[in-house]
């Protein structure tokens, strides 16, 4: 059940509206890391979800999400305001606001596409349904860094400050959630992975580059159990020519051997 107060989560204040502004905000009120495919995303998985702990967080962030959505909305609708007023030159910040939407928000990114369902992560099974959470709150406080970025006005980065904190504050609830469901960091699903296979490091970007690019050894291919692997598409190439040129050597042979019965 939902219940809306006519109260922000966070009041906003706005001191010098920017329409140029206001059409990037709209990145986060209906783009893919914006804050209604998070309301959506959490609420649809605590819809399915049957951990009834789990199920509370994601529908109390779920909804928190929404509280959200309202706060850039409105942040968003008072930068976009003056087109209100027919102001030709904030008009031309975003035609298709000013004249589609009559310098409304809109379900839209910063460039004019709309918001779909196919921003959502929604897999049924729980502990990746966590795992796209919480790359889902780092890629949405990276967004509200870039945003605070390319604001002037005092107000308005105070709102984004606390939006971005929020960001935070969920990926630490998400990342605990997770961590306590016990379950080894590499253990998916029910099928086990193919032994040997899964500790193999195909070094698939070989060769150096011309910005200094190197192959590059870590603990993502070395040690902790990896068998570091030769290119296996070179692999597969030499083999291939090594065919080709036996191939070629039986040829060779097959056609000198028809040349002599016919000089003989």
């Amino acid at each position: 059940m939902y219940h809306h107060i006519k109260k922000l989560m966070y009041t906003v204040n706005v001191g010098t509206p920017d329409p140029r502004f206001g059409t990037m905000l709209l990145e986060q009120f209906g783009g893919a890391n914006g804050e209604l495919a998070a309301a959506m995303q959490y609420s649809v998985q605590g819809l399915n979800c049957e951990d009834l702990a789990r199920k509370d967080l994601l529908m109390d962030i779920g909804t928190e999400e929404l509280s959200h959505l309202e706060v850039v909305g409105t942040l968003a609708r008072m930068h976009l305001k003056p087109m209100k007023k027919k102001d030709r030159d904030a008009a031309e910040a975003d035609p298709m606001i000013a004249i589609a939407g009559g310098g409304g928000v809109n379900l839209y990114n910063s460039i004019g596409d709309p918001w779909t369902a196919d921003y959502l992560k929604i897999t049924g099974e729980l502990d990746v349904d966590l795992r796209s959470n919480i790359a889902a709150e780092a890629r949405a406080k990276i967004v509200y860094e870039r945003l605070i970025d390319y604001c002037e006005d005092a107000g308005s980065r105070d709102a984004l400050q606390f939006l971005m904190t929020r960001e935070i504050t969920h990926m630490k609830a998400f990342t605990l959630a997770l961590e306590s469901l016990g379950k080894k960091p590499f253990s998916i699903g029910r099928i086990s992975p193919t032994p040997g296979l899964v500790d193999q490091y195909f070094n698939d970007s070989t060769g150096q580059g011309e910005m200094g690019e190197t192959d590059a050894r870590g603990p993502w291919n070395e040690g902790n159990g990896w068998e570091f692997v030769n290119p296996p598409a070179l692999q597969h190439g030499v083999q291939h020519m090594e065919q080709n040129l036996s191939t070629k050597s039986t040829s060779a042979l097959e056609a000198e051997k028809t040349m002599r019965k016919k000089t003989a």
